[in-house]
């Protein structure tokens, strides 16, 4: 899923090729994308865009005469950009395009669950009903981040990735702020001390800053491309097996439902290795509980019989 990260470079490029642009037409490929019926497509037309909001990780594109236009790309969504005006929506991916005097951007979506959202709306009011209300992280201070961590009782990675604590941090980031501030993502929020959300805030802002302009340097004047969870330079997410780049011990993971959490035993936990919830109920007493015990495990396996 684009996070605060990719949202913010999304913008930028988006921006930098619509702002002060009219709207032409907005088509929708798939009727279930557009989750409004009040105001109609129509009313968008010929009205320019005035600016760009970020809500959580839903991209707000204001137009005149109070009207907003709300993108959410979920997990798979993405944006291109076709610099011609009334561009063909691709067949299998594509779910709407908003055309504009210079190019067309289309919306697309790799998943057959379609999640990717359209809301239309006319005033602000609207705004306000679908900002879950999470904390820019940004912005925030040592006393707002902790006063927001400590406000319920969840796991660092929990709440990290909660959008009503925390707005546009994700799966992927959260294992990459908690792996640059040394924290298990297990440590639970009531047990935080005033030093652990100063290093965990400076973490946060510093992963992100980092990787907002690394994102934003990555795709210079072209329209960004290859917007994914999964990036070579990350530390621990999407690595599982694959050495820590700060002290060579193997990436670990947490598996549950669809998602991953990511950590290195050595730099986060203390050489404990966290249950993987299946695995656990499966091995019982079987589960390795450190590093040490784990590779024990493992040479006895290579071993033989």
């Amino acid at each position: 899923m684009p996070e605060l990260p990719d949202i913010q470079v999304y913008i930028e490029t988006i921006s930098a090729r619509v702002l002060g642009q009219p709207i032409d037409k907005i088509r929708f490929a798939s009727p279930f994308v557009l989750r409004t019926v009040t105001p109609p497509p129509a009313r968008f037309y010929g009205k320019k865009v005035t600016g760009f909001e970020r809500i959580g990780k839903r991209i707000v594109f204001a137009c005149e005469e109070n009207l907003f236009l709300v993108i959410h790309l979920m997990v798979s969504g993405r944006f291109r950009w076709l610099p011609e005006p009334n561009a063909k929506i691709p067949g299998k991916l594509g779910l709407a395009a908003i055309d504009f005097p210079n190019g067309t951007l289309i919306l697309t979506e790799a998943s057959t669950k379609k999640r990717a959202s359209v809301h239309l709306f006319e005033g602000r009011e609207g705004l306000e009903k679908i900002d879950p209300g999470g904390l820019e992280p940004m912005t925030a201070t040592a006393k707002t981040f902790g006063a927001r961590l400590r406000s319920e009782n969840h796991t660092l990675k929990r709440a990290l990735t909660d959008p009503h604590l925390f707005s546009g941090i994700g799966n992927a980031y959260s294992d990459e702020i908690l792996h640059a501030a040394k924290m298990s993502p297990v440590k639970l929020t009531a047990k935080l001390t005033d030093g652990d959300v100063k290093r965990l805030l400076e973490a946060t802002k510093k992963t992100l800053a980092w990787w907002t302009d690394h994102l934003r340097k990555e795709a210079g004047e072209k329209f960004p491309e290859k917007v994914t969870a999964f990036r070579s330079e990350m530390a621990t997410h999407g690595k599982f097996g694959k050495p820590c780049p700060v002290c060579g011990t193997k990436i670990q993971r947490i598996r549950y439902a669809e998602n991953e959490t990511n950590y290195c035993p050595t730099c986060q936990t203390e050489g404990k290795l966290l249950a993987d919830r299946s695995l656990s109920r499966l091995l019982k007493d079987d589960w390795p509980k450190s590093l040490e015990d784990l590779e024990d495990r493992m040479a006895v396996r290579k071993s033989g019989p």
